[in-house]
């Protein structure tokens, strides 16, 4: 996810990008730039210092050229390549007079990449980007406008995007395009505008426009003309805003966690995108591992808290079933002080968000230094054990305001399950053919959790049934017992209601003592090998008064007539199902919080990020 802002026509285009930037920080702060068409040549400027990228970019703007009418803006949450100031985007062509910026991931830049170089291309960036701005400079130079050039670039490339595209030869045009990430355009009388998101053109035009899919505009001063990718002239639809700054930049959702919910189909897709070699085989994103290193490890540890922790307990069941090598999974902040055993054959894989928890990247730490090899799962490049680690699969959920972890937590499991399938590769354990039908599989999940998320308003009618309740037990066996506990995490951060989570199997170990009317009891009954004993489990504590609210796969008869209330949900393979099934679980404690008042983006006593044991 990064932010977009460009314009052609105005006397002060600076000032407008700069400060759409500003508003568009909250879509990615690692690095900021912009590009003018000033006469005859392209003016770039580019800061990587962080959250202070932008007023960087500022100071670094006064000095320039005021003659300039058009330009470019791009705020950066890095996929490929370190934030630097290399990476940073605008991205030139060889000759300095092609400038593009872009939101998204190219799932075949390596391949193009390989092939501009064998041609003569310098590629002077890590990221997938700067292979357009090459390719458009080919087409360019066999004779066609920057339009066309930009249209026939885009039929070589695969993946998701929206971009922007300026030439110092065509000083006054702006060339946008998108595929699966958005772009919206903007008129006055003498300027046209474009933006990644609503919030960097709010009063600056109320004509606003939505370019689609597959969708290309060319920008001039006061004019817009989009066509398809093919040539035929489209009209695209006008966009009614009604918003202040502060709802558009939560996509006119009430708070950022509803947004960010509604956002992990495409955290979902976008971690799963880019990750095969030209050959088919699974990659890593940062892999200082080979495949003999990853071929010698026989036992696998993964340290991790919060959220990140249940995403971990999934993990070991994919790794184990898939790649048939022992995992452990351990707290991070426990971690250390039990003198774990680990040696050269151990992988230990630290997973974090933000890839700056101190407790984890303390566990990576002392497993380094007991001899296992490093690998880091996190949402943020270049974070302090991103670095450290001997491997990185970086989640691509973009960045996330609210305190409670969703679009990070999905993107997670769907990240370790790719690991787990490349141990299953160069172990052998999986076929060919078995890898890429469990990859088909994951490619399904992001309609299944849209799926999921059309059926809000059947979540909200529970939680409002279960206001008044205050004591919740959260049961789950096999990979349910971790989609359990997330589901009280969820919402014990956001209610503050007492939520336990248990596997169901321990009811009678203690637990049920506490079952009594009143109490509401919560269960992930979709179907797993163990789905009759779950019913047991489930009769036990609906003998004993419990309200029962299960999560259930669509037209689960059983299921239904166990519960009081049910969570619908699509059926999905036993492993992967927990992506699905911890949807409508977020949805219910975000509900049962608002209902109670809470604000739910910033819940009492907890922080993003720890950075203290």
């Amino acid at each position: 996810m990064c932010g977009i802002i460009g314009a052609t026509g105005l006397d002060d285009v600076v000032d407008l990008l700069v400060e759409g930037l500003e508003r568009l920080e909250y879509r990615g702060y690692d690095s900021a730039g912009l590009v003018l068409t000033a006469p005859g040549e392209l003016w770039r400027v580019r800061a990587a210092d962080g959250t202070r990228s932008v007023a960087a970019l500022r100071g670094l703007a006064a000095s320039a050229p005021r003659a300039a009418t058009t330009g470019v803006g791009h705020t950066r949450w890095a996929t490929h390549g370190h934030p630097s100031v290399e990476n940073a985007h605008p991205l030139f062509d060889c000759t300095g007079r092609v400038a593009v910026v872009h939101n998204g991931i190219i799932e075949n830049h390596t391949e193009i990449g390989e092939r501009l170089e064998a041609a003569g291309h310098t590629i002077t960036s890590a990221t997938d980007t700067e292979v357009l701005a090459h390719l458009v400079e080919e087409q360019m130079a066999g004779g066609l406008s920057l339009t066309e050039a930009v249209r026939v670039t885009l039929t070589m490339v695969e993946g998701s995007f929206s971009i922007a595209v300026v030439s110092a030869d065509e000083p006054e045009l702006l060339v946008a395009a998108r595929r699966n990430t958005p772009l919206i355009l903007g008129l006055t009388d003498g300027a046209a505008l474009l933006a990644s998101d609503i919030p960097a053109l709010l009063g600056k035009t109320d004509r606003l426009f939505v370019l689609d899919d597959d969708q290309l505009a060319e920008l001039r001063p006061g004019s817009v003309r989009v066509t398809t990718l093919a040539g035929a002239e489209v009209e695209p639809p006008a966009l009614s805003i009604d918003w202040d700054l502060a709802a558009a930049q939560k996509g006119g959702y009430e708070d950022f966690m509803s947004k960010e919910i509604r956002e992990q189909p495409r955290a979902v897709a976008d971690t799963l995108l880019d990750r095969h070699r030209p050959d088919g085989s699974l990659t890593l994103d940062e892999a200082r591992l080979s495949d003999d290193d990853l071929r010698r490890i026989n036992k696998v540890y993964i340290v991790a808290c919060g959220s990140s922790y249940h995403a971990a307990l999934l993990a070991k069941y994919a790794i184990e079933h898939w790649a048939r090598v022992a995992a452990e999974v351990d707290i991070a902040s426990e971690f250390r002080y039990r003198d774990p055993v680990l040696d050269a054959t151990t992988l230990a894989v630290g997973v974090s968000q933000s890839g700056e928890s101190l407790d984890t990247a303390l566990a990576l730490r002392e497993a380094r230094q007991r001899g296992a090899r490093v690998l880091a799962v996190t949402n943020v490049v270049d974070s302090s054990i991103a670095r450290d680690a001997d491997a990185v699969l970086y989640t691509r959920a973009g960045p996330e305001i609210c305190v409670a972890a969703t679009k990070t937590l999905l993107a997670q499991i769907v990240a370790l399950e790719l690991l787990a399938l490349t141990l299953a590769q160069v172990r052998g354990t999986l076929s060919a053919d078995e890898i890429d039908q469990i990859m088909e599989s994951l490619h399904r999940l992001p309609g299944m959790i849209e799926e999921v998320l059309k059926r809000e308003k059947e979540v909200d009618e529970v939680a409002q049934a279960l206001v008044a309740a205050r004591d919740f037990f959260y049961l789950g066996r096999n990979v349910g017992f971790p989609v359990a506990l997330e589901g009280a995490l969820k919402l014990k951060e956001l209610s503050y209601l007492h939520a336990e989570g248990y596997p169901a199997g321990e009811l009678k170990h203690g637990p049920i003592a506490l079952i009594e009317p009143g109490t509401v009891v919560v269960g992930v009954a979709t179907r797993n090998p163990l789905w009759d004993k779950f019913q047991s489990n489930i009769a036990e504590v609906k003998s004993r008064g419990a309200t029962i609210v299960l999560v259930a796969n669509d037209g689960d008869e059983r299921a239904e007539a166990l519960a009081d209330h049910v969570l619908w949900v699509p059926a999905a393979d036993q492993l992967l199902a927990p992506v699905v099934d911890i949807v409508p679980l977020q949805l219910f404690a975000y509900r049962l919080a608002r209902l109670h008042g809470h604000d739910v983006d910033r819940p009492r006593n907890l922080a993003k990020t720890v950075t203290v044991e």
